[in-house]
């Protein structure tokens, strides 16, 4: 377990993705993900509002249901943490939003409660001040933000020291092998000198770095194939290239090496993924235990270079 700074949060080093239930995975199967997924330690589970709205039938809310249902059944909620995000950071949008997480996931507090994109309509006096308010009441123990720029992120923090408030102690990005622009420079400084957490999401670039995607056949018809898809040039079979020769030489899954990777990038304390059947998660669990050579590591920050 790993304890998120500024918070009395021990979290496994890689947190379980909830976007697929209600989505890929019916209830029962999540069901059975999650059961698999705390018989191997883990305790660390993600999601969001808006989880899945995306599917057919679906008006978002699917994903945090399932959840809440499986924590109520199974009697777990005091010991798994619990991060879900919210769209609409103005009072009104963070109060109705919460709420809603809240009984959708039947309990009367969220462990980590993420703005999951930035609202430059809402002013970020507002929105640090409604966050603060909901943990004042103990709606929410501790605050995040997903998707924010580098800039607004250090106002944000700003305003929260300024008023007084709980700041947000975490960030989630678009973090991978395949993915490294938007993390690797502004936002990675800022990270460290203001002693943020880490909480990648995609990890495994929409399935493309488990190694199930090398040509244009292996991606047709598949849920995520049109995004995994956009890695099938030199770059990306380059660093399936080194998974392959770094996951040999371990005798694990590509999936495990490409998390193990992430885990050894600065102030990552948990990489994000997701789990459509109880079979997918050895190899996710696996990385939390896989420790990387250094040699390992300068290969594959090479080949994604």
């Amino acid at each position: 377990m790993t304890l998120i700074p500024r918070t009395d949060l021990d979290v496994y080093p890689l947190c379980l993705g909830g976007n697929v239930f209600g989505w890929t995975a019916d209830e029962q199967q999540s069901f059975a993900v999650l059961d698999a997924y705390v018989a191997g330690g883990g305790n660390f589970v993600d999601t969001a509002e808006g989880y899945s709205h995306w599917a057919p039938g679906n008006v978002g809310g699917e994903s945090e249901t399932i959840i809440g249902n499986w924590l109520a059944r199974r009697g777990r909620r005091d010991d798994v943490v619990i991060a879900t995000k919210l769209k609409g950071l103005s009072r009104e949008s963070i109060r109705k939003s919460v709420e809603g997480s809240l009984r959708r996931l039947q309990t009367d507090y969220i462990d980590l409660h993420y703005a999951h994109y930035d609202d430059p309509d809402a002013p970020q006096e507002e929105t640090a001040a409604a966050f603060g308010e909901l943990v004042a009441e103990g709606k929410v123990r501790h605050l995040a933000a997903s998707n924010f720029s580098a800039d607004r992120l250090a106002s944000s923090l700003r305003i929260a020291d300024e008023l007084g408030v709980p700041r947000y102690v975490a960030v989630q990005p678009h973090y991978n092998l395949m993915e490294r622009e938007s993390v690797e420079g502004e936002l990675a400084a800022l990270v460290a000198r203001e002693g943020l957490a880490v909480f990648p999401y995609y990890s495994l670039a929409s399935g493309f770095l488990t190694g199930k995607y090398r040509t244009a056949n292996d991606v047709e018809g598949r849920e995520r194939g049109d995004r995994a898809g956009t890695y099938l040039n030199e770059r990306g079979l380059r660093v399936l290239d080194a998974l392959d020769k770094v996951s040999a030489a371990h005798a694990v899954d590509p999936t495990t090496i490409a998390l193990a990777w992430l885990l050894t990038r600065p102030d990552v304390v948990a990489p994000i993924a997701s789990a459509r059947t109880g079979e997918q998660l050895p190899a996710l669990l696996a990385a939390a235990e896989l420790e990387l050579t250094e040699a390992e590591v300068d290969e594959l920050t090479a080949a994604s270079a």
